[in-house]
C-alpha cells in the first residue's frame, strides 16, 4: 500500500531491458488512442504522481483534483511525447506544473477573500507501515508537519519517505545531484524535528 491507501506499483523504478521495451510498447499503444493502454499507464504511475502533487502543494485536499487534471492532460497531450523512454520525466513535468498552477490559483482566490482563512485541511485516507507504526493521531501530526515544510524540502522528502524513491531517482527527476538531494533531506528532517519538538521522530 502507498501513503494514499492504494496498491502502489514500482514499475519503472529498476527496469530491465524487457521492462523498457514493454513500457515503450505501452506508450505507443496509448499514443495511438488505446484507452486501456492509458489506463495501465495511470495504474503504474498514479502513486508517485500523487506524491509529486502533494510534495509541491503540501495540500492533501488538492491531490485528487490536481491528479485528475494531470491524467486529463496526459490523455490529451501524450502524442507530443516523442521518446517513450522519457515518460517518467514527462509525467513529472506535467504533474509538477499542474500542482504549481493549482497552488497559485488557490493563493489568488485566498487573496480575493473567496476562501476561508481557516479552511479545513482535507481528510485523505492513508495507510501503510508509516501509519501503522505511528497510529492515526501521530501520523496526522507528521503529515501536518510535512505540509508546513518549504516546497524545496517537502518535494524530495515526500518522494523519499512516503513514496520510497532512491536518492538517485529523486535527483534524476528534480535535476539535482545525489549530494544535493541528501542535503535537502537532512534539512527537511531537521526542520521536522524542530516542528514536532519530540512528538514524533521523523
Amino acid at each position: 500500500m502507498d501513503v494514499w491507501g492504494r496498491e502502489s506499483s514500482k514499475d519503472g523504478m529498476t527496469e530491465t531491458i524487457v521492462d523498457v521495451e514493454m513500457a515503450h510498447a505501452l506508450v505507443n499503444e496509448a499514443q495511438r488512442g488505446s484507452r486501456p493502454a492509458v489506463d495501465r499507464l495511470v495504474r503504474q504511475h498514479e502513486g508517485w504522481v500523487r506524491g509529486v502533487i502533494y510534495g509541491v502543494t503540501g495540500r492533501r485536499d488538492l491531490v485528487d483534483d490536481v491528479a485528475q487534471q494531470v491524467w486529463t492532460q496526459v490523455w490529451q497531450r501524450l502524442g507530443s511525447l516523442n521518446d517513450p523512454r522519457r515518460l517518467r520525466a514527462w509525467l513529472y513535468t506535467v504533474a509538477r506544473n499542474a500542482a504549481i498552477d493549482a497552488s497559485q490559483d488557490r493563493r489568488r482566490k485566498r487573496a480575493l477573500g473567496l476562501e476561508s482563512v481557516a479552511e479545513r485541511i482535507g481528510d485523505v485516507q492513508t495507510a501503510g507501515p508509516v501509519r501503522l507504526a505511528l497510529g492515526d493521531e501521530l501520523h496526522e501530526t507528521l503529515l501536518r508537519a510535512v505540509e508546513a515544510l518549504p516546497a524545496l524540502y517537502r518535494e524530495p522528502f515526500v518522494l523519499r519517505h512516503l513514496e520510497d524513491w532512491s536518492y538517485a531517482e529523486i535527483g534524476e527527476l528534480l535535476n539535482l545531484s545525489v549530494e544535493t538531494v541528501e542535503t535537502r533531506l537532512v534539512r527537511a528532517r531537521r526542520l521536522l524535528r524542530e516542528t514536532l519538538n519530540g512528538k514524533v521522530e521523523p
